[in-house]
């Protein structure tokens, strides 16, 4: 005999077809709101997550993991901090820099700027700037050139493209016959990025280091850009470099550097993600409601379970097993049909801007253009479990109500 007795009656009821025709246009209601409502879940988190994806290898392609900075305003034995930094298994590639805050004027323009030193053969162990060169080319930027590679927007304000020239301004005032002056230097734009991010494509400028040192009257450089394996090691990793460097270094990450606004991105998922979760909260109202119907459909089946000898505990779970049924179905369509749409979202958004010529996202307003999308298997598990947890609880009151059956008072008029 089919075993147990609770599961083979509860799929029979699944099964039968019902007297009551609206109690089955019900239960399909029920599938189809879940169902939805976890295809929606799925799919906003996934574009969150694919926002979240995109801010974050922006932000890091211009900013490093960690960062060793000196005590004193420059790092004098680089090359071999370099070589101590590299000797840690995390660590991937350094890339000395200096960083100095400049005026630059151009063409038709003058901005306040932040002018960044490096060397062009080891800035790419660091970061990905040389991937997003539109204009120019990155190993233009050699000691003694003179050469000044800008962020697009940067670019833009000044008036100037490459080939142009750009004067620019550093504090470091000196004594002259005249009076303090700022010292003033000439420079050829040799190349233009755009990384996407408004906060490196109109404040960042890149000069050769050596270029840079002379400038900031500089004996070296001002810290050490590093790049990890896993970028959420950035901590563990600090804080041993802070103790095999010593004292005389200090290191920072980019957890440090930027919590706010990645703490800001967290928060905002886990409330939308709380907000959202309500829609499966009402989806599983109808599936309340269907049990509820399908208990009073019922009644004299269940007077006769109980004559028969089945208990309280038999009668409430045989009716859990059709609003777990219910949650257990709508969980699956909704997780193949969310999948799937977070899977082509892109594509989608694509096709429609392309048939009906719209743009949901104006690059001239917003730094990601596109809709990104990126399906993480902990969103869908966290969501079907919060779901299947809603249609579990949906069935207790009308399962405990089943159980609470008279049995001869549900047979006196059968």
């Amino acid at each position: 005999m089919f075993r147990p007795l609770e599961l083979f009656i509860g799929l029979r009821y699944s099964r039968a077809k019902r007297r009551n025709q609206f109690i089955s246009f019900i239960s399909t209601v029920s599938i189809i709101c879940i169902t939805i409502s976890v295809m929606a879940l799925i799919t906003v988190m996934s574009v969150m997550n694919g926002f979240d994806n995109e801010l974050r290898s922006r932000i890091l392609g211009a900013v490093s993991h960690a960062t060793i900075a000196g005590v004193g305003e420059s790092i004098h034995d680089w090359q071999g901090t370099v070589k101590q930094a590299e000797a840690n298994p995390h660590v991937r590639g350094a890339a000395p820099y200096v960083d100095l805050q400049a005026f630059l004027q151009g063409t038709y323009g003058s901005t306040g700027t932040m002018v960044r030193g490096i060397e062009p053969s080891l800035e790419p162990k660091a970061s990905d700037i040389d991937k997003h060169m539109v204009q120019g080319r990155w190993d233009s930027l050699t000691p003694g050139s003179w050469n000044i590679i800008l962020g697009k927007e940067l670019a833009m304000q000044l008036g100037v493209t490459v080939g142009d020239h750009v004067t620019m301004f550093v504090p470091q005032f000196r004594a002259t016959p005249l009076g303090a002056v700022p010292r003033i230097r000439g420079f050829r734009v040799s190349g233009v990025f755009e990384m996407g991010m408004q906060q490196y494509d109109s404040g960042l400028a890149l000069v050769n280091m050596t270029d840079a040192e002379k400038l900031g009257e500089l004996s070296g450089p001002t810290g050490i850009r590093l790049r990890l394996d896993d970028l959420w090691n950035a901590g563990p990793v600090s804080r041993e470099l802070s103790r095999d460097l010593g004292q005389l270094y200090s290191v920072r990450t980019w957890m440090q550097e930027n919590s706010n606004f990645f703490s800001a991105i967290s928060m905002e998922k886990k409330v939308m993600g709380i907000i959202l979760s309500l829609i499966v909260l009402v989806a599983v109202i109808n599936l309340i409601s269907m049990l509820m119907m399908l208990v009073t459909d019922k009644q004299a089946d269940i007077a006769i379970l109980r004559t028969l000898g089945a208990t309280p505990r038999s009668i409430m779970a045989t009716f859990m097993v059709q609003g777990v049924l219910v949650g257990f179905v709508g969980i699956g369509l909704g997780v193949g049909l969310g999948s799937l749409l977070s899977w082509q979202l892109p594509n989608i958004v694509d096709w429609i801007q392309n048939v009906f010529h719209v743009q949901f996202l104006s690059p001239d307003v917003y730094y990601i253009s596109n809709v990104p999308s990126k399906l993480e298997a902990v969103d869908v598990g966290w969501i079907s479990l919060v779901t299947f947890l809603f249609s579990l609880l949906a069935t207790l009151y009308p399962a405990w109500r089943a159980s609470r059956t008279q049995p001869a008072q549900a047979l006196r008029y059968e």
